[in-house]
């Protein structure tokens, strides 16, 4: 697993514990990281990076998945899949450089190792909706 794949997958837990347990940020980095053992520096600085913008901006992020998501509150969306949809967004915003369908392959091929077979369509095309929108503001 490369690099960025792997901090992905940091990420989304990062969130995940965030968003279900209801601690504060400082609290989810400090348990998160001590309970993960050895990981890369690489792999841990872009993961803290993309939560940062994750958490720091994430008025604009929900808005930008509600919006896009069709029908779907985000307090109505599996837990999993709110939060690698928040993740891709952050990443989407804090790295602009990297290509949107990375991104979005990205977010695909996470979903289908934790989410359910449904839940890749749904990602999918969230994900790419929100991508044309914020092309369109460049």
């Amino acid at each position: 697993m490369g690099t960025r794949r792997k901090s992905r997958e940091l990420l989304l837990q990062m969130l995940f514990q965030a968003d279900m347990g209801k601690q504060s940020l400082d609290d989810v980095r400090r348990t998160f990281w001590g309970e993960r053992g050895t990981v890369d520096a690489e792999s841990r600085g872009f993961a803290d990076d993309l939560f940062r913008v994750a958490t720091d901006r994430s008025a604009e992020i929900d808005g930008l998945i509600e919006r896009h998501a069709e029908h779907w509150r985000m307090d109505r969306m599996a837990a999993v899949d709110r939060n690698l949809l928040r993740g891709s967004v952050a990443e989407f915003i804090g790295y602009p450089s990297t290509p949107k369908p990375v991104i979005i392959n990205e977010a695909i091929e996470i979903a289908r190792k934790f989410s359910s077979p449904e839940s890749v369509q749904f990602i999918n095309g969230v994900l790419d909706s929100v991508a044309k929108e914020l092309e369109k503001k460049v």
